[in-house]
C-alpha cells in the first residue's frame, strides 16, 4: 500500500508522505524550458507526451510520494467548449455560455476533446519512477468552475455584481457540471489515477448562508461518487470559515487546509486525515525558518494521520533547493 493510501485508508500516524500543489511546473527551471517552446498553456495539456513529461519532473528531483497530473481545472469547461485562455500576468479568461450547447452536449465528444489528459495520467501511472507513489486526479469542485464560468475570469477579490442574477442559468451550469465532472473523475480513474483531488479555490467567497446550496450538497454528490469507485478523495475548500462543518457534512477522506487555518484548531475540529497548510511564502524564506515551520506542523500532527504539504499551490518564484530542503525535512522527522 502506498504512504498516501497508508494515511488516508489505514489511518496510519506513523508516516508522513508528502507531495506538493503545484509541483509540476513554475518553479522548476526544466519546466520553464518547455514552456517558453509551448506558449499555449491549453495545448500544452492536451500533449500528452509533455504534460506527463512535466508530471514527473518533480519526481526525478525530489523523493515525493505522489506525482500530480500536469492539467488545470479549467479543462472542464474547455471540454464543455466554452472559450478558455489564458493570458500573460493575467490569468484565465473564458468566453460567453451557451448553456444549451453544454446542456445538449454529447459524453463521447467531451471525452474526445480532452483526452490527451487521459493519455497522461496512463503515461505517469504506468512509468517506472511511479513504483510505491500514488497518481494524484484532480477537478474543480462545482462552485469554483461556476465563478470561473459566470465571471469569465479569476474572482480575486469580488464576484461580477450581477452574478446570481440569473438563478435558471446557475442552477443549469450546475447540473451539466456534475455529469461532466462525474465523468472526468471515472475517466481519470480509469487511466491510473489512484487519489482524486477536488479544488474549491474560491469557497471562501461564500457567506454561510450560501454553503449548502453551492459547497455542501453539489461537492458532496461528487465526494459519494469518487467513493463508489473504491478510490480516496481529498477535498480542498480554501478559506471556507468553517472546516469542522465541511467535513461533517460532505466527509471526504480527507481534508486539505489553506494557511489561514491554524493547525491546532484543526487538530480539534477535524477526525479524519488532515493535509497540508504550510504558507508557500516559506519556502521563500531561509532553510532555518523553513525547518521550523515544517516542523511545526509535523509535531502537531503527530498522532493524527497527516500528509505533508502546503496550503496553497507553490510560488513560481520558490528555488527548487528549498523544495529539497523541505522533503528531506519532512522524510528524516
Amino acid at each position: 500500500m502506498t504512504p498516501l493510501h497508508q494515511v488516508i485508508i489505514n489511518k496510519n500516524t506513523k508516516i508522513n508522505p508528502i507531495w506538493i500543489m503545484r509541483q509540476a511546473g513554475r518553479y522548476l527551471p526544466e519546466f520553464r524550458e518547455i514552456r517558453k517552446l509551448n506558449p499555449d498553456f491549453i495545448k500544452l495539456c492536451l500533449n500528452e507526451i509533455l504534460s506527463s513529461e512535466i508530471t514527473l519532473q518533480p519526481l526525478k528531483r525530489f523523493d515525493l510520494d505522489a506525482a500530480v497530473i500536469f492539467s488545470d481545472i479549467l479543462m472542464l469547461p474547455y471540454g464543455l467548449n466554452q472559450k478558455v485562455e489564458f493570458k500573460k500576468g493575467f490569468g484565465p479568461i473564458l468566453g460567453e455560455i451557451d448553456i444549451n450547447e453544454m446542456t445538449a452536449l454529447d459524453e463521447i465528444d467531451f471525452i474526445e476533446k480532452i483526452y490527451p489528459v487521459y493519455k497522461a495520467i496512463k503515461k505517469v501511472s504506468s512509468n517506472n519512477l511511479m513504483k510505491n507513489k500514488n497518481t494524484i486526479g484532480f477537478v474543480g469542485a462545482p462552485w469554483t468552475l461556476l465563478v470561473y464560468m459566470i465571471n469569465q475570469q479569476s474572482p480575486k477579490k469580488n464576484l461580477k455584481q450581477d452574478f446570481f442574477k440569473d438563478t435558471d442559468l446557475i442552477k443549469n451550469i450546475l447540473l451539466v457540471l456534475e455529469k461532466f465532472l462525474k465523468i472526468h473523475i471515472k475517466n481519470q480513474i480509469e487511466n491510473g489515477a489512484n487519489v482524486i483531488q477536488i479544488f474549491d479555490s474560491w469557497a471562501g467567497l461564500l457567506e454561510e448562508k450560501d454553503l449548502p446550496n453551492y459547497i455542501y450538497s453539489p461537492t458532496l454528490n461528487l465526494v459519494n461518487y469518487v467513493k463508489s469507485l473504491k478510490i480516496p478523495v481529498i477535498c480542498f475548500p480554501r478559506e471556507i470559515k468553517n472546516y469542522k462543518e465541511f467535513c461533517k457534512i460532505v466527509k471526504p477522506d480527507a481534508i486539505s487546509i489553506d494557511y489561514n487555518m491554524d493547525p491546532k484548531e484543526a487538530l480539534k475540529d477535524i477526525q479524519i486525515p488532515i493535509q497540508g497548510g504550510l504558507d508557500p511564502k516559506i519556502l521563500l524564506t531561509d532553510k532555518e525558518t523553513l525547518k521550523k515551520e515544517a516542523i511545526k506542523y509535523l509535531d502537531i500532527f503527530k498522532d493524527h494521520p497527516y500528509i505533508f504539504n502546503l496550503g496553497h499551490g507553490i510560488l513560481p518564484e520558490t528555488n527548487p533547493k528549498m523544495v529539497e530542503c523541505l522533503v528531506s525535512i519532512v522524510k528524516n522527522y
